[in-house]
């Protein structure tokens, strides 16, 4: 399925149960927030290796899987609902990343684009300059 077909889904399932009158983007963004969050929960006290092997566990893999589909369903309907095409987003964003984190200078780091060696000094300091891709 394409992520136009999935929204079609979503948003057909929104409609037969009269829920479009629910979903304005602050909500969605707070459902979509609540749904990472339930996520994050299934991980918050493992150890680094415990959450490598959660999908082992059949009913954690489970909640794993129902967790990732409920922040998808979400982030698709923020999207469509905004009118944002979220796989040229997604492209545009990529090609921001690359120019921001350039291999020579990024690989096996983990460090703020604004503190590799290497990279563009013209580059701005806006709001991604404290987040990783």
């Amino acid at each position: 399925m394409t992520i136009e077909d999935l929204q079609r889904v979503i948003r057909e399932f929104a409609a037969e149960r009269d829920w479009g009158q629910f979903h304005n983007p602050k909500n969605l963004v707070m459902a979509l927030t609540n749904e990472a969050g339930e996520l994050t929960e299934i991980f918050q006290w493992l150890t680094p290796e415990q959450s490598a092997a959660v999908l082992s566990d059949p009913d954690r893999a489970t909640h794993v899987r129902d967790e990732l589909a409920d922040v998808l369903a979400y982030l698709l309907q923020l999207a469509d609902v905004l009118g944002i095409d979220l796989a040229a987003a997604f492209t545009d964003k990529m090609a921001k990343n690359a120019v921001k984190y350039p291999v020579g200078a990024a690989r096996g780091r983990a460090a703020k684009y604004t503190e590799l060696a290497g990279r563009d000094p013209a580059l701005p300091a806006g709001r991604d300059a404290d987040r990783q891709p």
